[in-house]
């Protein structure tokens, strides 16, 4: 009998499948979005406990479910807001909208995060960092201003050059291997008055999320991670404001329906005014900056929204009336959000980007301008297949102009003849496909592969070298020189100069242990055809952005990481610790007193070498009570290698040369081998709420004289291998203080007040170590550059 049955239980294992396949099923779709503004929330989590499955809503605030007939329970959570848990019947196909309410101010407040953090623990996104506007706000910063990019470099993985540096380190990468996107449109420089302030207004942004590793195939184009910033929609239900008054900076901004439930804006500007002090004290000088974000948003109908958003922003520094440099980004994006099915979600994108930077030098008679264009159209789609399977894919195609400088006299007795640096152009195509799938209850996957493909075009002028080698060794001297073209061409503008293609395959999984606990993994290869030309540890307005072309080929990387994830009380507590390799291919690197300045034929001082980073990272947080907080420590090394004999790169160099440091390993300048954070906040009561940071870190690569010797009655330093010594280490403590007024309660007009201390110890951290003959003693002496001691500050915050 048994061996009669068996031959049917056969068949039915192998039907079983189908019958589950079969098993009817509806979808579930709509927006989350907050019930005061009707703003459209980013991330939310949509939890089904009886199924331990779930959704996240997208960049626009939709998400689909679909489920087996039935009735269910559904846990909306998002963090900030109180969790709204509703009971539905799922016998058809439903659209249902919800609304979130932000958490009343009490302090004994009964939170779902339990199946929350079991949902985040399963998901095989790893190596990102989410950070909310508010704790944003509360990081106690440098003279009071609210900075989104010196809250991430209190993150596992990220740091920078100090203080008073632009741009931002992420695994021991350099900043332009950082992709910044601001509603979708890239920023090329974050900083303002070179590195003291972000160009982000924190009033105007609704989300911030850094991807460091694992990162989806839709991204591409930088090798070490993606900020991704979205602005606020504006208030579609009434008119508010809000906005600061601070030490050196103040910032307002406005918000309302333009039709109510149906259209609104959004308005906010930023303004420093520390220079109009400076004629108090016969200083003429100047340095401010302004910045202006505006979005627009329209709901035709159910299925279609559209967007228009932008941001304008400029920095002015001078020098007596002598000297003035301008410099800012402009973007300009315009959206079309359209819903083909209850499962099928569409955004289609015409973006614009720029970079300016301008420099007028009056003693000398002239004026210089530069700068980067791109416009961008993409067009991407999600198909929400089921609650187990959802698809991504989509195209994108970047033109760009790149303006290395133009020198203008600035009036007739000037005496400089106008110079225009050789314009180049380039254009940047990508289609991708991701894919996110869930196996099993224990086995989730996010895979996908990008295919990216570059062209250099024409420009009014190449050079050509011999051997196509645009720099030289010298076998004597043991330099590296710059070598003499044999001729120019003039290629037409459709002429391809150079062509990149390349596949990217990405792959994320996370193997669920049990409720609490998970392990992931991830490899990420990406392709970048962009150069910034720099030869500090951090940026400068006065940097150029270069393409890939004949002489210098696009950045590769391979990241593998590997994680432990753990939710802990409930999620009360989170742990997360990974360990990242990556292997970076074609890292530019510069010649011996390379010039990076007006240089019409960059590739002459330019070598092609490679670059790696490895580590381990450890954040430990406290999500939940009036205390909370994050402890993060990160241990890694990152290098650079440039040999000019022939090795593992394949460089096409003599195997005479040298290279850099003998070709051998050396730390990049954004090397830190230690790195801890540790931020902390405190809600004392209704009234009081206390904030602090302590920051540790190793000092950064530098190099010192390692000897010296007499040239013609002067002493010439000698310096040795390339970054062999460091800065000392640099570490400091902050604190603030946020006190909301008691006659807030039940009133329109909201305010506070925001008293903080930066580096409380006064630690002289060194920006830089110079080194000087005493003229008095006649021995040398090294000298400390410091930025900040103690930096109190006040800031006023109101909304109505």
């Amino acid at each position: 009998m048994r061996l009669a049955l068996r031959p049917l239980y056969t068949l039915l294992l192998f039907l079983l499948p189908f019958f589950i396949i079969a098993q009817e099923k509806f979808t579930l779709n709509g927006v989350i979005s907050e019930a005061s503004s009707n703003e459209t929330l980013i991330g939310v989590t949509i939890a089904i406990p009886s199924l331990k499955t779930g959704v996240t809503t997208n960049e626009y605030g939709f998400f689909s479910l679909t489920l087996p007939k039935g009735t269910y329970e559904l846990q909306i959570s998002y963090l900030g807001y109180q969790d709204l848990i509703r009971t539905i019947t799922l016998d058809r196909d439903q659209k249902m909208n919800f609304q979130l309410t932000e958490k009343a101010e009490v302090l004994e407040e009964v939170v779902l995060t339990k199946n929350v953090e079991k949902l985040n623990i399963s998901k095989p996104q790893m190596s990102v960092n989410n950070l909310s506007v508010q704790t944003i706000k509360s990081i106690p910063v440098v003279l009071g201003e609210a900075d989104i990019i010196k809250a991430l470099v209190l993150l596992p993985g990220v740091s920078n050059a100090g203080e008073g540096a632009s741009g931002f380190n992420v695994r021991g990468g350099a900043a332009d291997q950082n992709l910044i996107l601001l509603d979708e449109a890239t920023i090329f420089n974050s900083s303002h008055l070179f590195g003291f302030f972000s160009v982000f207004n924190p009033d105007a942004i609704k989300d911030v999320k850094l991807f460091k590793g694992g990162i989806p195939s839709r991204y591409g184009g930088r090798v070490s991670s993606v900020l991704e910033i979205f602005q606020k929609e504006g208030n579609s239900k009434e008119f508010k404001m809000n906005g600061g008054i601070g030490a050196v900076a103040s910032r307002l901004l406005a918000e309302g329906p333009i039709i109510k439930d149906k259209a609104a804006f959004l308005i906010g500007g930023r303004a420093s005014y520390a220079h109009l002090f400076l004629p108090l004290f016969d200083v003429e000088n100047t340095a401010y900056f302004y910045d202006l974000n505006t979005k627009l948003n329209y709901k035709v109908d159910a299925n279609n929204s559209l967007f228009l958003s932008g941001y304008f922003g400029r920095d002015v520094f001078g020098i007596s009336s002598s000297f003035e440099n301008i410099y800012g980004n402009s973007v300009l994006n315009v959206r079309w959000n359209h819903l083909f099915s209850d499962k099928l979600f569409s955004n289609l994108s015409l973006i614009y980007s720029d970079y300016y930077y301008g420099l007028e030098l009056d003693f000398v008679g002239f004026k210089w301008n530069s700068g980067i264009q791109n416009f961008n159209l993409k067009y991407d789609l999600k198909n929400y297949l089921s609650d187990r399977f959802q698809v991504n894919y989509g195209i994108n195609n970047i033109y760009y102009s790149f303006n290395p400088g133009k020198i203008v006299p600035n009036g007739p007795e000037s005496g400089i003849l106008e110079e225009q640096l050789i314009k180049k152009y380039a254009n940047e195509f990508a289609a991708y496909v991701d894919v996110e799938h869930s196996l099993s209850a224990s086995l989730s996957l996010q895979y996908g592969l990008r295919l990216s493909h570059f062209i250099r075009l024409g420009q009014d002028e190449l050079n050509v070298y011999e051997n196509d080698t645009p720099v030289i060794f010298d076998p004597f001297l043991l330099v590296y020189k710059e070598a003499t073209p044999t001729g120019t061409i003039t290629p037409a503008r459709s002429e391809q100069l150079a062509t990149f293609t390349n596949l990217e395959p990405r792959l994320s999984l996370a193997y669920t242990l049990n409720e609490d606990q998970s392990i992931k993994a991830s490899y990420t290869r990406i392709a970048q055809y962009l150069h910034l030309l720099s030869n500090t540890n951090s940026p400068t307005p006065l940097d150029v952005w270069t393409p890939s072309g004949p002489f210098i080929k696009p950045q590769l990387l391979d990241q593998y990481a590997v994680g432990y994830f753990r939710s802990l009380k409930d999620g009360d507590y989170s742990l997360e610790t990974e360990i990242f390799y990556k292997d970076i291919q074609n890292r530019i690197d510069y010649i011996d007193g390379a010039n990076l300045i007006a240089n019409n034929a960059i590739e002459q001082v330019i070598l092609n070498g490679e670059a790696r980073a490895y580590g381990w990272e450890v954040l430990l947080r406290k999500n939940e009570g009036r205390f909370n907080g994050w402890l993060a420590y990160t241990l890694s090394r990152s290098e650079q290698r440039t040999p000019g004999r022939v090795s593992s790169v394949d460089n096409g160099r003599s195997n005479q040369e040298t290279g850099i440091n003998f070709g051998e390993w050396y730390s990049t300048p954004y090397d830190k081998t230690h790195d801890i954070s540790l931020y902390g906040s405190y809600e004392l009561n209704k009234k009081w709420r206390f904030n602090t940071n302590f920051v540790y870190q190793t000092g950064q690569p530098t190099n010192y004289p390692v000897g010296q010797f007499q040239f013609q009655e002067l002493t010439v330093p000698f310096y040795g291998l390339r970054n062999k010594q460091r800065l000392p280490d640099y570490h400091r403590l902050d604190l603030s203080a946020t006190l909301t007024p008691s006659k807030n309660l039940n009133r329109k007009f909201q305010t506070e007040w925001v008293f903080s201390i930066y580096n409380v110890y006064s630690r002289m951290n060194a920006a830089s170590i110079n080194f000087r003959r005493n003229q008095d003693t006649g021995v040398n002496e090294a000298i400390r550059t410091s930025i900040f001691g103690i930096v109190p500050a006040v800031t006023y915050n109101f909304k109505f």
